[in-house]
């Protein structure tokens, strides 16, 4: 039974204030773990809240609940299945750990034969998905690949025909690997984009299109059954959710990529990361901390939003991958055991570049009437070769906007005074590497689960997304009826 008494009842006392009455601020609320330090100092924790949060923790069963995890039981209780994403990294069921180990073999198999030019040439990988099938790798490589002349890799998610047209005009059809990731190999947007590009090679002359395509998936009978040659799909268990696959088979593009060794490197420092979760005490345990000020804001404070704003190029695409990861693991109604949920769920997860975004949405943060949590991620070692002074004004820049947002500034004109005492807190990586990158990326998901257990909901199951989806296919086959609006909407646009 939840208890948020002792959480809800808090003394609010402001940042200013905080640092002033403990000298060990910072002490308590730093950490370093897997090349990232991270800094929740200018957030409202303090030792009341950590006590609180922790009592919770004890209410809730965290502990044996992050065990049950790592254990490989079935804690995807609508689903009646285990949430093996962590075995993928090493850290689980030995069981679960070896067979992701076999995957990875058989993975890395057919990277050595592509590499040996058993497939004929390739140039160019055209990597098909959605959601965590395409979200993974397309931040991976995007962090870590954008040096790499191997291959020319393409990843595309939409199933707006634009999307395949811009990345299929750059390549040669004979030279192309396509990549087809699906966890059940039905995804319709996946399926229809697969067709197409299978479609586009053989009017460029390639005789078997399907000699050219590898196959991810949970579901190895459907690829199979869709043509693709056994030796030549990459299973992985159905147990690991899309939104956490990029660690399995899924992470096949990046992997041929940038080589085996950087998606070991990857795994690694996520492994890093799970052994922190799993071992660390709550007060200094880096997933638990970041949940107990994500709820403090959210539960207690009221803010509806979260903002993460990455202070580096490479990391542009973190903010929407971490969309998918929070909402689509923690937007639920109902509590694990099918109650309706008592309070809110996850906020609002958005976020953006800087120092663009400062010129963009940091007005409102500044000066709104909303409070939204911020948190900065930043690279020490700059990714380029230009003016250090370029990288120097990059992380002058994160540094400045939370000590602003938390100091604030007096004008007798109110139309340029700031209020401040606005929360932030900062991940600051060593550098941006597939290790670092793979913990960054781990501590997002542990931190996730923290949060989901904590209110008392299921983050593994994703209901929601399927009712349009069934609704747009019944419309398709003819079987669905509409309200008025949608369907002068389907007339116009010649659907109906």
């Amino acid at each position: 039974m939840q208890d948020w008494s002792a959480i809800e009842g808090l003394e609010r006392t402001t940042l200013t204030e905080l640092f002033a009455n403990d000298p060990d601020r910072l002490g308590k609320l730093t950490l370093d773990v897997g090349g990232i330090h991270f800094d929740w100092a200018k957030t409202h924790l303090d030792d009341a809240a950590i006590t609180a949060f922790t009592g919770l923790c004890t209410t809730m069963e965290l502990a044996a609940k992050r065990e049950a995890l790592f254990d490989g039981a079935a804690i995807n209780t609508t689903e009646g299945r285990a949430a093996t994403h962590t075995a993928e990294r090493g850290v689980g069921n030995e069981d679960d750990v070896a067979r992701a180990r076999g995957f990875q073999a058989r993975m890395r198999a057919v990277i050595d034969a592509i590499e040996a030019d058993a497939f004929g040439p390739v140039r160019h990988i055209l990597h098909v998905g959605i959601g965590g099938s395409a979200l993974g790798p397309d931040l991976i490589f995007d962090a870590l690949g954008r040096d790499e002349d191997r291959y020319d890799v393409a990843i595309v998610s939409n199933v707006d025909g634009v999307a395949m047209e811009e990345a299929v005009k750059r390549f040669d059809p004979q030279a192309t690997l396509l990549v087809v990731a699906s966890k059940t190999f039905t995804t319709t947007e996946t399926m229809l984009n697969a067709a197409s590009a299978m479609a586009w090679m053989a009017e460029g002359g390639v005789e078997d299109p399907y000699g050219r395509v590898i196959a991810l998936t949970a579901a190895p009978d459907k690829a199979v059954e869709w043509g693709v040659d056994e030796t030549r799909v990459l299973p992985f268990s159905d147990s690991v959710g899309g939104r956490y696959s990029l660690w399995s088979s899924i992470g096949f593009p990046f992997a041929l990529a940038l080589g085996f060794d950087a998606y070991a490197e990857l795994l690694e420092g996520a492994a890093i990361m799970d052994r922190h979760f799993r071992d660390a005490e709550p007060a200094a345990n880096a997933p638990v901390l970041a949940a107990f000020a994500d709820l403090y804001y959210s539960q207690v404070v009221g803010c509806e939003t979260r903002a993460t704003f990455a202070y580096d190029e490479r990391l542009r695409l973190l903010p929407s991958y971490l969309q998918q990861l929070e909402m689509e693991s923690n937007g639920k109604s109902v509590t694990a055991a099918g109650e309706p949920l008592s309070r809110n769920s996850a906020p609002i997860t958005w976020g953006g570049v800087g120092t663009d975004a400062q010129h963009a949405v940091f007005q409102l943060l500044h000066q709104g009437t909303r409070i939204v949590p911020l948190e900065f991620v930043a690279v020490i070692e700059a990714g380029d070769t230009l003016d250090p002074g370029h990288h120097r004004q990059l992380l002058l820049n994160a540094f400045a906007q939370g000590a602003a947002l938390m100091a604030g500034k007096a004008n007798a004109d109110p139309a340029r005074a700031y209020a401040g005492d606005r929360p932030s807190s900062t991940l600051l990586l060593n550098d941006l590497d597939a290790r670092t990158l793979g913990a960054l990326i781990a501590f997002y998901e542990q931190r996730t689960f923290v949060n989901a257990v904590l209110i008392g909901i299921n983050p593994f199951d994703q209901f929601g997304v399927e009712l349009g989806k069934e609704m747009a296919k019944a419309a398709d086959a003819g079987g669905q009826t509409f309200d008025a609006s949608t369907n002068d909407l389907l007339t116009r646009a010649g659907l109906a």
